[in-house]
């Protein structure tokens, strides 16, 4: 079963302690996919410039994913760097150049209007409600947003998750959207918004994730190098979503599988630059370090 994901292909150019590298492949479009893509087929809707190189078209389409709705305009691709220091939960932005995604407008192919499974990635909560306006009954919607639209569009974006079924953000992001600093309380006021589901993306400290009566956690898999967090969330979006559309299941047995996914496609992404990781990955390995969390959390019932 495919997914269709709406959000940004770019040129990353990123410093951390541990190297630096120059325009690679990035945006939030492309670590979703190219998760996604290990557990089913994905369709594209981007905006890039004529400056967007045929090999990143060719490794794109290497990965199963459909780049129908892949716009080329004239002009230059989104660009943003950034560096990060040894706290590798905080990004520092140094420039972002939107080039053509400042003007991009969703235009959804129709062989993609019927797709069951839709993510949102983080782009403005009007483009995402102008997307959801152009499909057909999704069995599932799922949502990534930021801090600058929490802020901006605040309204907008109520709006749109009033249409969501799953919201993907992080700790800071739903106590500034909620308006509340208990995480607790946080989380049930943002899922009155619309989403069923909150799942809280808390960096090396691992996942949360809210449902009806129910609080799942998961741990980050320990790492002993960690080079590059850019994409993470996206990444874990791409996991956690393909693993659901693959398995067709939204039961909450079939939800906690699928946030461990996430979690794994994450670790894998932040190993190396851009996604680098991601390229020489097979899927043994994936289920090799799933079995490994698994370990993490297991222990014994009280007697």
């Amino acid at each position: 079963m495919s997914i269709l994901v709406v959000g940004s292909v770019a040129f990353d150019s990123i410093a951390t302690p541990f190297g630096q590298v120059e325009e690679v492949l990035g945006g939030s479009a492309s670590y979703f996919s190219t998760a996604a893509s290990f557990f089913t087929d994905v369709n594209l809707v981007a905006v890039v410039g004529e400056d967007f190189p045929r090999e990143h078209i060719d490794y794109l389409n290497s990965r199963n994913i459909d780049l129908s709705g892949l716009q080329q305009s004239s002009g230059k691709t989104f660009r943003w760097k950034g560096r990060y220091d040894y706290n590798l939960n905080e990004a520092h932005t140094l420039e972002t150049h939107l080039n053509v995604f400042e003007a991009f407008q969703p235009d959804i192919p129709d062989h993609y209007r019927n797709a069951e499974y839709v993510f949102l990635a983080n782009i403005d909560p009007e483009l995402q409600l102008d997307v959801l306006n152009q499909v057909s009954n999704p069995k599932l919607v799922a949502c990534d947003t930021m801090n600058f639209w929490i802020a901006g569009k605040r309204h907008e974006l109520i709006r749109t998750l009033a249409k969501v079924d799953i919201l993907v953000i992080n700790e800071a992001e739903v106590r500034q959207l909620a308006d509340e600093p208990n995480l607790m309380k946080a989380a049930e006021i943002v899922r009155g918004f619309g989403p069923q589901t909150l799942v809280v993306k808390r960096g090396e400290y691992g996942v949360l994730m809210f449902g009806e009566g129910s609080i799942f956690s998961a741990p980050a898999y320990p790492l002993e190098e960690v080079f590059d967090p850019t994409g993470a969330g996206d990444t874990f979006a791409g996991g956690f979503v393909g693993y659901l559309a693959a398995t067709r299941n939204l039961d909450e047995h079939n939800l906690r599988k699928a946030i461990v996914f996430g979690t794994v496609m994450a670790s894998f992404t932040v190993e190396k630059f851009s996604l680098d990781r991601l390229k020489e990955l097979d899927y043994n390995e994936i289920a090799d370090r799933y079995r490994k969390i698994k370990l993490l959390t297991d222990f014994a019932d009280i007697e």
